[in-house]
């Protein structure tokens, strides 16, 4: 624990940085909080999450003209932030110039930090805080990356870190202070740890109905349940706003009212659809030009936009693989417009084709209940469910003395049904051995690949497809199977500092529960 002399010197050196930020620019005499502050940037109903490498300026322009009130940035590290001009240039467009984000346009606009240092965290908020309309806090991430450094979900045992961190940018910060959390088994404890939130100074709260074990194929359903408890606990102090389940339109009431929370936010719904906040269901050629055109007018980086074409695409790429190769290689924005042309004109040529056969979607479901839609539209994606480890075990054993030495035995007698000898020619008589059948018991599950799955690869897939897959998804959480130069490692003794991705996460409607659901890629 620092010293008494050792805190009354940072509490200085924030009361200095706080003072310089609100002399070099405007800010509202009366720094706004609550419900006020909600309603001064419009009472958002709809939310972009805070998506790592995902809500760039160009995603978020493109889900604004679908109907998003309010709009998160990437999920940013403070002491990076604070630190590095690099960082800072390469994830913040303009911050040098003094323009922020996208400007005036970008608004209302949260950007968000992950930290487990007050200070620093401050520095970075500052930085930031004239150019949008509050500082959002990661008290969500789950993945491996964030335990290393600790932040997001794994501070959640760390109250008074947390409410550390939150209480310095409501004393110090000139714009309001905000965080999103995950639920704890426990509802009870869910409930005093979002008071906690709420008393530390966050204004609003955003509730992502998972666990913090609950990511990737184990994302599972938000308990909606728990987020209402939230929201009946702390919702008459600060607004609170639902994140989990919302893969339709439709979900989107559905979530508000059985929470009772002010509004929604999404995140991989609105990656695969970024009109999810409309009833429309656009085909997915249009809203590829759409947001190709975004990012021609400003300017964004490969990676990113290859990203959101891979989610946009997805059900069509999984019928026109060799368009899924162009697009993973694609080193161009221009490459990436003719793949997009291509593909284009393929869906155009399918959908006609399915007119003219007379082929009807209209309630059509899948086993699970859900809506049957035409690979040419925008549409969720359902992650495939890991199974449970007892089980896999159980399987690859039954495999292994079952079907493995079954399918051998049926070699063994086929052979035996054939002649089992052979003559040389000089006459000896030579027994022939049958030749046993190679058995593949877990085969890669990309669906296009005769590969065994990697037993530790968490997509079960081999390590070809498995790459594959991570690139599609933008989810880079396979250790066995690593992509070096897409995987942001901290600094050599600076064990915290990288972006990851939370994961904030949409499944479905809680009164229908799948088996499969999609985790956001959000913090």
């Amino acid at each position: 624990m620092p010293s008494a002399k050792v805190k009354e010197e940072v509490e200085q050196r924030n009361i200095a940085l706080a003072a310089k930020c609100r002399a070099e620019h405007t800010f509202p005499a009366e720094k706004l909080t609550s419900f006020d502050f909600y309603k001064s940037i419009g009472s958002p109903k709809y939310v972009v999450a805070p998506m790592v490498d995902q809500s760039e300026l160009a995603w978020r322009i493109l889900s604004r003209r679908y109907n998003a009130d309010l709009c998160y940035t990437p999920m940013f590290n403070a002491k990076l932030f604070a630190k590095e001009e690099k960082y800072r240039d390469e994830h913040w467009a303009g911050l040098k110039d003094g323009l922020g984000g996208g400007g005036p346009n970008d608004r209302p606009l949260i950007v968000q930090f992950c930290a487990n240092d007050p200070e620093y965290l401050l520095q970075a908020a500052l930085m930031v805080a004239p150019y949008c309309d509050a500082v959002d806090i990661n008290l969500g991430c789950p993945q491996h990356i964030a335990r290393r450094g600790h932040y997001g979900s794994f501070l959640m045992e760390d109250w008074p870190l947390i409410s550390s961190l939150i209480s310095t940018l409501h004393k110090h910060l000139p714009i309001p202070v905000t965080a999103k959390i995950r639920v704890f088994p426990e509802a009870e404890k869910t409930v005093a740890y979002a008071k906690m939130v709420v008393d530390a100074g966050a204004q609003i709260l955003v509730v992502h109905g998972r666990l913090r074990e609950m990511k990737g194929h184990l994302t599972g359903v938000a308990d909606w349940e728990k987020i209402r408890l939230v929201r009946e606990a702390v919702g008459h102090r600060v607004p609170v706003i639902a994140n989990g389940n919302i893969l339709y339109h439709e979900d989107l009431a559905k979530c508000m009212e059985k929470t009772g929370c002010v509004g929604v936010m999404s995140a991989e719904g609105n990656l695969y659809n970024p009109a999810i906040f409309t009833p429309e269901l656009p085909q997915s050629w249009k809203l590829a030009e759409e947001y190709l055109a975004i990012c021609d007018e400003h300017d964004t980086k490969l990676a990113y936009t290859r990203g959101h074409l891979f989610k946009i695409f997805r059900p069509s790429l999984v019928i026109h693989t060799d368009l899924r190769t162009e697009l993973g290689m694609a080193t161009t924005r221009e490459e990436l417009w003719a793949i997009t042309r291509k593909l284009k004109e393929r869906l155009i040529q399918d959908a006609q084709t399915s007119q003219m056969e007379g082929e009807s979607f209209e309630g059509r479901v899948d086993d699970q209940g859900f809506p049957i839609l035409p690979h040419w539209l925008a549409q969720p994606y359902f992650r495939q469910p890991m199974p449970e480890q007892s089980q896999k075990e159980a399987g690859e054993e039954d495999a292994s003395a079952t079907t493995t030495s079954g399918a051998k035995r049926t070699a063994d007698e086929a052979a035996q049904g054939e002649e089992g000898t052979l003559t040389t020619p000089s006459g000896k008589v030579k027994k022939i051995k049958p030749k046993k059948t190679k058995v593949q018991a877990n085969l890669c599950q990309s669906g296009q690949c005769l590969n065994t799955f990697s037993a530790k690869c968490v997509h079960q897939r081999c390590k070809g497809c498995c790459r594959i897959h991570q690139r599609e998804t933008s989810i880079f959480d396979c250790e066995p199977h690593p992509i070096r130069s897409m995987m942001q490692e901290p600094p050599k003794g600076d064990s915290q500092e990288t972006t990851v991705t939370d994961a904030t996460t949409i499944a479905v409607d809680t009164s229908v529960a799948p088996t499969t659901t999609a985790e956001e890629k959000s913090a």
